[in-house]
């Protein structure tokens, strides 16, 4: 456990002493009921997607019918299975693996994500995993976004020109 709180505080004390220039990419977010805030953002080479932001969950995690959808496309990567607590005190032992890259927003590019796979149709989680490696990070409810750092900006290719990725708007 202090493993997991440790690194979050260590990153919420750190981004106390950074401007807002020191941040890499702005994402903002929109609020869903009961106080849940979710991005936009891709998996691989899907379309966009949601997730919802958790800095409770420890891990990234997408739902069974996202990695189905990975595999007709891509190669994830099977790495190892995972016993969970879950948010009401249950254990869940799900499996990870490892994808070629997530897109956070228009430009937070981070390549070789793990993720934990949820069975069903659950919805998408950005935890911990992959916010601590965007950090230092801010979570800010006003106005709403995720401000990160150490992301490699989102570029995409047309010809000969190199442009950065755009259409990623909020759902």
């Amino acid at each position: 456990m202090y493993r997991l709180i440790a690194p979050l505080l260590l990153t919420l004390a750190f981004s106390g002493s950074l401007a807002a220039s020191d941040f890499d990419v702005d994402v903002p977010m929109h609020l869903k009921g009961a106080s849940t805030f979710y991005i936009s953002g891709r998996i691989g080479t899907m379309p966009v997607t949601e997730f919802m932001v958790d800095t409770g969950s420890s891990y990234m995690t997408i739902n069974e019918e996202t990695l189905a959808s990975l595999k007709l496309t891509e190669e994830p990567i099977y790495l190892r299975d995972l016993t969970g607590i879950l948010a009401n005190g249950d254990t869940m032992r799900v499996p990870v693996y490892a994808v070629s890259q997530v897109q956070l927003g228009d430009g937070c590019l981070l390549e070789e994500v793990e993720v934990a796979v949820f069975p069903g149709a659950t919805r998408q989680i950005l935890g911990l995993s992959v916010l601590l490696r965007a950090a230092p990070f801010v979570f800010s409810t006003n106005p709403p976004q995720l401000q990160l750092s150490n992301c490699t900006l989102a570029e995409t290719k047309t010809g000969d020109q190199t442009v950065l990725a755009t259409g990623i708007e909020n759902l």
